[in-house]
């Protein structure tokens, strides 16, 4: 059954998120994969998150596929222009994906290949416009499409508590008129500024899955901090995060965090998405403690 399926039959979707590795020996990531899937519905598979170059997230994606795991597909805009976008998108189809997020993506100068020439022929908005050509059974040429249109699941993101958030708002919308189905939020970490955005967005009546990054350390928050637009970690989550360095080093101060989060957040949106970083084990502890279930 399809996320929106989902959400309108009253289920609080609850997605997780895995990076593929830096290689293509994917024995450990398959593992954490199968080690969250009983607890969440969907996971999604990056695409060289934050320009850092991986395995690709399509060939990821058919791996989960072939073991009953539910892939969601994250597209960016970095890396390809339309024809390759289209091309991928389509291979996605081929191989029963049916689950897309759509994303610009981070600057080539943000990762590990500097270098790197970033293309952008279009983006998240554009892209999500050929998604629903492609749907209609042509490309973005106008060109159709042999035999029956593939049919997607679109997502796209939204930053609840950017400053300000009107940007944040139109593009939403934009995203919706151009077949967007459901969104997930960059990380949230401050409860009243998610709710005044769920208030705000109500009236576009589209899903809403509430992003939250498990924290590792008060290094980690400051960084976000400073460094990634539309997140505030409070500086009363930094401070628990110093308080007890063992515990904090164990990872059981960012589970605590997370699982609290979920629970005060849960009353204001229809699910959420969690990034794990590398911490694909703490996704249960997080969900258990959340009082949260997939139910599938």
């Amino acid at each position: 059954m399809r996320f929106t399926e989902l959400t309108k039959n009253g289920k609080f979707i609850v997605t997780s998120e895995l990076g593929p590795p830096k290689g293509f020996h994917i024995e450990k990531a398959l593992h954490e994969a199968e080690m969250v899937w009983p607890y969440v519905h969907a996971i999604n598979v990056t695409d060289n998150q934050s320009s850092v170059m991986r395995l690709g997230g399509l060939a990821m994606c058919k791996v989960l596929k072939e073991k009953n795991i539910e892939p969601v597909f994250q597209v960016t805009c970095r890396d390809r222009n339309r024809l390759a976008l289209q091309s991928d998108i389509l291979s996605a189809a081929l191989f029963g994906i049916d689950n897309l997020l759509l994303l610009t993506g981070d600057h080539t100068t943000l990762g590990d290949h500097k270098d790197a020439k970033p293309v952008f022929d279009l983006d998240s908005v554009s892209l999500s416009h050929m998604v629903r050509q492609l749907e209609a059974g042509k490309d973005l040429a106008g060109n159709p499409l042999e035999g029956e249109p593939p049919k997607f699941c679109k997502g796209a993101v939204v930053s609840p508590c950017a400053e300000p958030l009107d940007p944040q708002l139109f593009k939403m919308e934009k995203k919706i008129k151009a077949g967007i189905e459901f969104f997930q939020t960059q990380a949230v970490y401050e409860v009243e500024k998610f709710a005044k955005f769920m208030k705000s967005v109500k009236e576009f009546g589209v899903p809403v899955y509430v992003g939250i990054v498990v924290l590792k350390g008060p290094g980690m928050a400051k960084f976000m901090n400073e460094n990634v637009a539309g997140i505030n970690v409070p500086q009363d989550l930094i401070d628990e995060l110093k308080k007890d360095k063992e515990k904090t080093k164990s990872g059981q101060t960012g589970i605590e965090i997370a699982a609290r989060l979920i629970k005060e957040l849960k009353p204001f949106c229809q699910g959420v998405h969690l990034m794990p970083l590398g911490w694909d084990d703490k996704v249960p502890q997080i969900l258990k403690l959340s009082g949260v279930t997939a139910e599938k």
